[in-house]
């Protein structure tokens, strides 16, 4: 059998499990803290810690719920792959290095997680190994990078405390405002793995990556690391003075991805965009305060994120390798079932009701009402969760309603089955998972007293968002003036991130770098010594050559010289 099917059923029975698990222990109220020394020498141990509640439970089994489906889904699609098991091999590494971050509470094997999060994402963007890949790859690792060092130096502060287990601080050092520097490096490992300004641009660059990938690193794993670990110290930066620096930062990325996404043509940078705005509003939300919701948006995303880009791949399968969305048109005419899975999950994205993304997207946005918050941050917030109709209907348009194109004509009707079947466990999360998980989360109904004009605000913005996307779709079919050429640039590219991250910033560290390794690194022991030597051995192998030639040449003529004088004196 294929190590992707046995993985599949593996993966999807211990998703089940966990499922029930986190049920029970939400019914039951049940935390459990868990060690296990696996080595103890001398005073020295090494110990294992475990941490199972509600939230580590129910965001374990989505990962192994929708992993379970791209590693079946995985197994059509990269079926031509000569490397197939060392690809499959390389996600379930990806896999394993997300749980291990979900279930700890020691900073120390967070980080181990976390690294190999970093480490595999790597080699998975380079997979396909080419120069784009491999760029791509670069800005990735260097980013994340970032993060690495806010968290290792999170954990070298916390040694003051004599444990790394950030579970014991939570609670009990809420007010200490020593651990103000802890949760501010802490944010900003967040903020660098959840793609937020200034750090971006590497989100869609990691497009590159083959679709399962893309489809697993979007959903539930790689992006959503650091709003996970946000929400675990969520307590921490409750009276920050700075909070509302990072609400800023958080909901202008959700603004300028979603202002991005209505100018891209691309259907996977298109995806992820739209990534990048779920994760400010995630973001957005946790700042304001509430935690739970966060969560609640994190988990729903994941379902239907996974499933469009699961579809997405399926599109660019059948049409040749193409993803231009200009090159598609009436797919629903030869593609039904792929239609249909592609659309509810869009349909999700945008919050419509009674699909997942509608229970906790219809939430947020009426708790931010109703609480007393800055005017600038609501109307950022709702114009972005505006855009987000605006670009998924764009899409819509563009693939379902349009002509047929060049490409689009070469369609078959469903013909990859194979691949289909790996999209139906998760439509059925996409259209029940909403209403299961807020009877699950929120028993009780929350109070919201909202006047009626506000509370159909919800409605107002899919309503807009389904003409704005008209706009937006007819202004692209039409040639661009010269005169709003650089405004439209400006708002296509992500407000130049991707060229100031790329030239003003990775190039710059990396030159200061090699200043650093050439004259601070390899000072004068390195210059003198280690490379010393070198060079002076050769020169001094160079003279004895030299030596050896000249010394060689005087030995012949002396022989020569010497044999003659013999002849002469025997004659």
């Amino acid at each position: 059998m294929n190590l992707s099917i046995i993985l599949f059923f593996f993966l999807f029975i211990f998703s089940i499990y966990m499922f029930m698990m986190g049920f029970v222990f939400v019914l039951f109220n049940l935390i459990y803290f868990i060690e296990y020394n696996i080595i103890m020498i001398n005073s020295c141990s090494v110990v294992m810690t475990i941490l199972l509640d509600w939230k580590s439970l129910f965001f374990m089994g989505t990962v192994l719920f929708i992993s379970s489906f791209i590693l079946f889904y995985s197994k059509n699609y990269m079926a031509s792959d000569l490397m197939f098991n060392r690809f499959i091999l390389l996600m379930l590494m990806f896999i394993i290095s997300m749980i291990l971050l979900i279930i700890s509470p020691n900073l120390i094997s967070i980080l181990l997680g976390w690294d190999g999060l970093g480490l595999i994402s790597y080699c998975l963007v380079i997979y396909f190994q080419n120069s784009k890949s491999y760029n791509a790859g670069m800005i990735t690792v260097l980013s994340n990078r970032i993060g690495d060092v806010a968290l290792l130096m999170s954990i070298a502060w916390l040694m003051n405390y004599g444990s790394w287990n950030y579970i014991f601080y939570v609670d009990f050092l809420m007010n200490n405002k020593i651990m103000d520097f802890i949760c501010l490096l802490i944010i900003i490992a967040a903020f660098t793995k959840s793609a937020q300004i200034p750090f971006s641009s590497w989100l869609p660059a990691a497009m590159a990556a083959p679709t399962p990938v893309s489809s697993l690193v979007h959903s539930s794993t790689l992006v959503t690391a650091g709003v996970y670990l946000l929400i675990r110290f969520e307590s921490l930066f409750h009276d920050m003075k700075i909070k509302f620096l990072f609400l800023l930062i958080s909901s202008l990325t959700m603004l300028m991805s979603g202002l991005s996404a209505n100018f891209e043509f691309d259907l996977k940078k298109i995806i992820a965009l739209s990534t990048l705005s779920q994760l400010g509003m995630m973001m957005s939300i946790l700042f304001l305060g509430f935690s739970e919701l966060a969560f609640f948006h994190l988990l729903m995303h994941a379902f239907f994120k996974a499933l469009l880009f699961m579809c997405a791949g399926v599109l660019i399968h059948s049409m040749f390798d193409v993803q231009d969305i200009r090159m598609m048109g009436s797919i629903c005419i030869q593609m039904p079932l792929v239609s249909v899975c592609f659309n509810f999950s869009n349909l999700a994205l945008c919050g419509f009701p009674f699909l997942s993304g509608f229970y906790s997207k219809d939430l947020i946005l009426e708790m931010m009402m109703m609480m007393n918050f800055n005017l600038l941050i609501v109307v950022i917030l709702l114009f972005s969760s505006l855009l987000t109709v605006s670009y998924t209907f764009r899409l819509i348009y563009f693939s379902m309603i349009g002509t047929f194109k060049m490409f689009s004509l070469n369609l078959f009707n469903d013909f990859f089955s194979e691949l289909n079947k790996s999209l139906l466990g998760l439509i059925i999360m996409v259209m029940f998972s909403g209403s299961l998980m807020s009877w699950i989360l929120f028993p009780l109904p929350l109070m919201i007293c909202l006047p009626l004009y506000l509370k159909l605000v919800p409605l107002y913005l899919i309503m807009g968002g389904i003409f704005m996307g008209y706009y937006f779709y007819s202004l692209s079919l039409k040639l661009m003036k010269v005169n709003f050429y650089n405004f439209i640039m400006f708002f296509s590219t992500m407000w130049f991130l991707p060229v100031i991250s790329t030239y003003g910033m990775i190039k710059n560290f990396m030159l200061i770098s090699k200043f650093f390794v050439i004259y601070g690194d390899q000072e004068w022991t390195e210059f003198y010594l280690g490379q010393g030597y070198l060079i002076y051995l050769s020169k001094f192998s160079s003279l004895l050559d030299l030596l050896y030639f000249y010394l060689n040449n005087l030995i012949n003529l002396m022989l020569i010289f010497f044999f003659l004088m013999f002849f002469l004196i025997l004659n």
